[in-house]
């Protein structure tokens, strides 16, 4: 820092040749002696120069103000003309050259920084709510960024506009229950799912009626992902099944689908961005990884195999230690040695190979927790999580991020695929009720519901990625920004894709949008 600091002064007194101490004849000072001015029209290069002179303290278009006499014989067309120059090097060092002067990424920081801890609710997000629709359950932007959708409790869907702020329409009776999940496929195309343990395809162009209506859960059905390599839209339900539907092949009367999987005590599931995992978070506290994900395969129930089950929790030294679970073999006291079926999968194993982990909180070891919001790192790098213990009395978030190939780590036994990188504890405001989370379209910042507000989240000080934080020791998230604009629980909260845009919506009904105001 104290270097960059001593560059800009150094160029900062090429420019002010107006003191006294100034050395008159110095480099670009005199045209004539400078051969790239030799040939020049004295027009342009009066008008030129004189121009950029005048930006600089204590001269004007007519020259020096009060210096002008300190150097006899010096040609005002002269000083001028170095001036410019002189300015033109030091502002093509700061911008296009950028060299030692300028950090590229201690400026994106200072930006990112200054940009989300300056949100503040838009003025008209206020409206943004009716009477009717009850508790906002979830949020999502279209891909484009143009339409901001809004499940609601009372068998509603709503539409708005999100940068004027102003509703489009409400799909009345979407479904015969809540509203409890919407992912978009494309920039028109978008599913919905619902307690009536229905799912139904919508399109932006006609929002008059479904497209159709997907049939095929038992219970209420509570989550939406999309592989966008084979085009199959994926779903969860309290009926521990995971569906896969063909959307390539649908109709007015639904699109053929099977059952993919199932669990028992299933919250969430969530897709990487790749589509090479699924994350299966459970009310029982266990995370289920399945590894080189093929979707086109369904797995009955006993037939796919168990990679290693695995409690992970950080100890003192910042590494992570495991307790034995049911059918894991122990290794004695030497932690060189790897489970064998994790050795076989690094070397080339079957497709959908199941990792069954049980993720715990720093002073929470003994103690059982579920797992309720279930969310993955923009670029693949992380699973974030929120949790709160079984007797519901505490809510924590946490980062894990994946650990491929090689460990980073002393080696335990077995290896676990997640590593408590950040967590923090939650406000315990509103039991019983999921919150969810997101994070930024960078990865940089998370959002956390917070009582009756929300909460910007960054890995460290100066919102940096997370391949850049320390990797020594799992630490606390840094908080940004703390924003209360809600009157009642909020429970979900969105980031825009392409806009500087924070959605949040609580257990009332209101939707607020967040934007910088400066």
């Amino acid at each position: 820092m104290s270097t960059n600091r001593q560059s800009d002064a150094k160029d900062a007194d090429e420019t002010e040749v107006d003191r006294p101490s100034s050395r008159v004849s110095g480099e670009g000072l005199d045209n004539e002696a400078d051969p790239r001015l030799q040939g020049t029209p004295s027009r342009d290069r009066h008008n030129t120069d004189l121009s950029q002179s005048s930006m600089i303290p204590g001269f004007t278009k007519e020259g020096p103000k009060a210096q002008s006499t300190s150097a006899p014989g010096l040609r005002t067309e002269g000083l001028a003309s170095g001036i410019g120059n002189n300015v033109f090097r030091w502002l093509r060092k700061r911008t296009i050259g950028r060299g030692l002067f300028v950090d590229p990424a201690r400026d994106n920081f200072r930006t990112m920084t200054s940009l989300y801890s300056s949100m503040n609710p838009a003025a008209d997000s206020v409206n943004m709510s009716t009477q009717t629709h009850g508790a906002v359950f979830n949020l999502e932007y279209s891909p484009d960024g143009s339409v901001l959708t809004v499940a609601c409790e009372q068998t509603e869907v709503l539409l708005f506009d999100p940068i004027s702020c102003t509703h489009i329409k409400t799909l009345v009776e979407a479904h015969e229950d809540c509203v409890n999940n919407i992912r978009f496929l494309d920039n028109r195309l978008f599913a919905t799912c619902s307690d009536d343990t229905t799912i139904a395809l919508w399109d932006l162009r006609k929002l008059n009626s479904k497209v159709c209506s997907l049939h095929g859960h038992t219970s209420w059905v509570k989550n939406i992902e999309y592989d966008t390599n084979t085009r199959l839209l994926v779903t969860s339900g309290f009926d521990g099944n995971v569906i896969t539907w063909d959307t390539n092949r649908f109709t007015e009367d639904g699109c053929p689908h099977k059952k993919f999987f199932h669990t028992r005590y299933l919250m969430r599931m969530r897709l990487t961005p790749d589509c090479s995992k699924m994350l299966i978070s459970t009310s029982s506290g266990y995370l289920l990884i399945l590894h080189d994900l093929d979707l086109t395969q369904s797995l009955e129930l006993g037939s796919y195999r168990i990679l290693r089950a695995r409690r992970s929790a950080p100890n003192s030294e910042g590494t992570t230690s495991g307790s034995r679970s049911a059918g894991t073999p122990r290794h004695g006291n030497d932690s060189s040695k790897v489970h064998p079926q994790a050795s076989q999968r690094e070397a080339g194993s079957p497709r959908n190979s199941l990792e069954v982990l049980t993720p715990e909180i720093p002073g929470e070891r003994d103690r059982g927790n579920c797992i309720t919001s279930l969310q993955l790192h923009p670029k693949g790098w992380a699973t974030l999580i929120r949790c709160s213990s079984n007797m519901d009395d505490q809510e924590w978030t946490c980062v894990y991020e994946f650990q491929e190939g090689t460990p980073t780590r002393p080696p335990v036994s077995p290896r676990c695929s997640l590593r408590l990188t950040h967590y923090i504890e939650e406000a315990n405001v509103g039991r019983g009720y999921i919150k969810e989370l997101c994070f930024s379209p960078d990865g940089r910042l998370i959002c956390s519901p917070y009582g009756y507000g929300v909460r910007l989240l960054a890995f460290d000080e100066h919102c940096g990625e997370l391949s850049d934080c320390p990797q020594a020791a799992t630490s606390c998230l840094r908080e940004v920004r703390s924003i209360y604009s809600h009157s009642d629980v909020v429970l979900t909260t969105k980031f825009s894709p392409t806009h500087c845009q924070l959605a949040s919506g609580c257990l009332s009904g209101r939707v607020a949008l967040y934007q910088p105001k400066f």
